[in-house]
């Protein structure tokens, strides 16, 4: 911007044709998204609410009442209404958006939960398989290592084994002319 100073006023900025304007914007202030999200639910709340529907009947038969059974000179909205009409306008053209943003708000926690959830169910279904995989490489183990009947009877065999080869000796002892042979007995 090319500066140009006359005698008793401030330096004026002389507009540049070969740079954009700087938008001269309205600013509005600023509002927490959050705080004004926590303020519609809480409306939105209050209007979804019997005691709301009773209120609002209430205080419409009221008007309704006043102003179709009060003297005329007391009467503030003639028998159409137009100023109860634009109120309950009023107060539908705010709550219906206010609504839409409590809803949009809840959709998105709904959205966040279920992410969540499905995050979860899948670490889960992850620590399942996990587990699975250890309990049958744990029943391939104990399959293949002897237990204890398997032990039992293997050593009950082999005690029968060993007093039928005892049998067998004595038998042989007390045959006469028969020498001892303790080589003769080792067949597996």
């Amino acid at each position: 911007m090319v500066e140009t100073a006359t005698p008793m006023t401030e330096p004026r900025r002389v507009a540049r044709l070969d740079q954009p304007r700087e938008p001269h914007r309205l600013q509005l202030p600023r509002f927490d998204p959050e705080s004004f999200g926590r303020w519609s639910e809480a409306i939105a709340r209050a209007l979804g609410t019997a005691q709301f529907l009773v209120y609002m009947s209430v205080f419409i038969l009221l008007w309704v009442g006043w102003n179709t059974l009060t003297p005329s000179g007391w009467r503030f909205d003639p028998y159409t209404f137009t100023f109860l009409t634009l109120i309950l306008s009023l107060q539908a053209s705010y709550a219906a958006p206010l609504i839409l943003l409590a809803q949009n708000r809840q959709a998105d926690r709904d959205r966040l939960s279920l992410e969540e959830d499905r995050r979860r169910a899948a670490a889960q279904k992850a620590e399942t398989e996990y587990l699975t995989r250890e309990i049958a490489s744990l029943r391939i183990a104990i399959g293949e290592v002897a237990t204890r009947d398997f032990l039992r009877s293997e050593l009950g065999r082999l005690a029968e084994e060993l007093d039928d080869r005892q049998r067998g000796k004595k038998r042989r002892s007390k045959v006469p002319g028969a020498e001892p042979d303790d080589h003769a007995d080792t067949d597996a």
